[in-house]
Order: structure tokens, then C-alpha cells, then sequence
């Protein structure tokens, strides 16, 4: 049987001190035939110096670099464009992934297509997210539990309203740095769009939906995610993202009576996370008066769910931080 040759995309951007380490894991994946395309996006450290020395070691690496920053849609744009592999999934520049990622996801996919005819699948896999201070978070993948495998326009509803389906596990949604898929998938869908600075892997999974897109899991822990503060992560960013793909997908979120859920959900999350305990209130209780049986019964699943979390990063001295 001859193997494909699989894609990994790394995208870099001001990351001296850990895409060696990336780098390095995503050589070990134990599937012998890949590549290693890493796209530097702009970086004003050494980035490029730590990529090239890497590339010009191994003959698996590829480097490319932008002419101007165009963030991390455009970079995985970049490295769909340039791979070569049937398959294709991505790295992050400061996480890392374990030698049995690559080949747990293939195999889980290919299976997957050929007990269910499935024309679009998305694979991703479970990890752990790592603190400063060594507090854990597990990291389940979606579709890596539950009694039926997420599908459909169902997970873009969920994507956009928080609605889950009876018998789905979304666990920790649809990250791309767990991601892998089909090279023909991502151009089918239109890979990434470039106007998203954050939650681009989010408007990436609802367009994939709405296709009668697959999200299957890998239950075992394949990655590790190393929680990083940096200016694209700050809240402010975050909720512009969010707001904006809430305002893509209008159209659809009117006609279900949802657009105004869908667009102030996250205001309440900003707000709670700048501790504005005033401003919060006003925004549930905006929620509350539009959607009151929704509203309350998404805080009271999601919200002891998240004092829990933020007392455990409270007890090890963990600052918040939005990824």
C-alpha cells in the first residue's frame, strides 16, 4: 500500500523561542511520507533565522515568508496553496504534537470515509492545554465522544448559538491546530478567510457544516498547547473576531431569530472576563428579556463550568488568558 504524503502547515509569527519545538515534533510524527511547509507570517524576531537553519537541515522543510502580515487565515491560505500532500493539517508555531498524531488522524479519517460514504470529513484530535505554572486543561476533540458523529448544518448552529444536538460531543470545538483534512476539503470550502483575525478555524468548521461537512475525533491526547499572552490573543481581538463572524452570517441568525443571541453571547463573556460585573448584567439581562429560556439555561450549563476553571487558574496563580 503506498502511503499519501501528508501536509503539515506550521504557521510562524514572532515565535524564536518555540517553533524549534514545533518543528521538531511535526518531523517525528511517525508517518514516514510528509512535508513540512512553515509559512512565516511577517515575524520581527529571529523566527525566520531559527525556520531557515531548519530548513536548510532537513529536506522535509519548506520555508516561505510573507511580504506583509496578513494573520494567521492568510498564512494556513498560504500553506494550502504550496502543499503538495493529499492531506494536509496544522501545527501551531508554540504547541506541540505528539509522534502518533499524524498517523491516529489519517487512519481515523480514511475509515471513517469508507463506513460512511462521507464526502467532506474533518479530523481533529484531543490534547492538553499546558499553563506557565503547570495547570492542565484537557482539551477533548470534537466528534471524539457521544453517540453520533457531528454533522451537518447542526454544527454551525452550534458554532453560532451554542445549540447542541442530542447525541453530539463538541468538546473543545473546532481548533485548526488539531485539524486534519483532505487537501481537496479545505479548497472545496474556500480554505480561510483572510478578514478574520481570530476565529478563522470557527468560520472555516460553519462553512464546512453548511457543505454536509463530517467532524470526527481522536479520543487520545495528541497535542499539547502551551497557553501564550500576545497582542492577537488580547480580548478585544477575540470579540472583534467574534462580532464579525456573528455579522457574516446574518442572513441565516435572522431568519432563525438568533442574531441578536448570537452577537451579545460573546459581549457577555468580554465583559465577565474584564470583570465589568455592571456592564455584564446589563448585557444578560438584554439576553434574558430577548431569549429568557435560552439565555438562562446557557449560563447556568456553561457558567459554573467557567468559575470552576478560573478558580483553579486562581489557586496555581494563573493569569487569564484568552488562548
Amino acid at each position: 500500500m503506498t502511503l499519501p504524503l501528508v501536509t503539515i502547515g506550521l504557521t510562524c509569527f514572532n515565535a524564536q523561542d518555540t517553533i524549534s519545538r514545533a518543528i521538531e515534533s511535526a518531523l517525528a510524527q511517525d508517518w514516514r511520507k510528509k512535508e513540512v511547509v512553515i509559512v512565516d507570517d511577517c515575524s520581527t524576531d529571529n523566527s525566520v533565522e531559527v525556520a531557515e537553519a531548519a530548513a536548510g537541515a532537513d529536506p522535509q522543510v519548506r520555508l516561505l515568508c510573507h511580504e506583509m502580515n496578513l494573520g494567521p487565515a492568510g498564512s494556513r491560505n498560504s500553506i494550502l496553496a504550496n502543499a503538495r500532500g493529499e492531506f494536509v493539517a496544522f501545527f501551531d508555531d508554540d504547541d506541540e504534537s505528539l509522534p502518533g498524531r499524524i498517523s491516529t488522524q489519517v487512519k481515523l479519517l480514511t475509515e471513517y470515509e469508507q463506513r460512511t460514504g462521507a464526502r467532506f470529513v474533518a479530523c481533529y484530535v484531543s490534547g492538553l492545554r499546558h499553563y506557565p505554572n503547570g495547570y492542565v486543561k484537557l482539551l477533548p476533540a470534537i466528534g471524539s465522544q457521544g453517540t453520533s458523529v457531528p454533522n451537518g448544518p447542526g454544527v454551525a448552529q452550534y458554532l453560532l448559538t451554542f445549540r447542541e444536538h442530542e447525541g453530539w460531543f463538541f468538546g473543545s470545538g473546532t481548533p485548526a491546530c488539531s485539524l486534519l483534512a483532505r487537501h481537496s476539503t479545505f479548497t472545496e470550502v474556500g480554505g480561510f478567510d483572510r478578514e478574520l483575525r481570530r476565529v478563522e478555524d470557527v468560520d472555516f468548521a460553519i462553512r464546512l457544516a453548511n457543505m454536509g461537512g463530517h467532524f470526527v475525533g481522536a479520543s487520545e491526547q495528541l497535542f499539547v498547547q502551551y497557553a501564550t499572552v500576545a497582542e492577537d490573543k488580547s480580548p478585544e481581538k477575540n470579540l472583534e473576531a467574534e462580532q464579525r463572524l456573528v455579522e457574516k452570517n446574518e442572513p441565516y441568525l435572522r431568519s432563525i431569530g438568533l442574531y441578536y443571541y448570537a452577537l451579545h453571547w460573546p459581549k457577555l463573556r468580554y465583559w465577565h472576563f474584564k470583570r465589568r460585573y455592571g456592564r455584564f448584567a446589563l448585557e444578560l439581562l438584554g439576553l434574558i428579556l430577548r431569549n429568557p429560556m435560552r439565555a438562562t439555561a446557557h449560563l447556568f450549563k456553561t457558567g459554573p463550568r467557567r468559575i470552576l476553571h478560573e478558580r483553579s487558574m486562581r489557586k496555581r496563580g494563573v493569569s487569564r488568558s484568552c488562548g
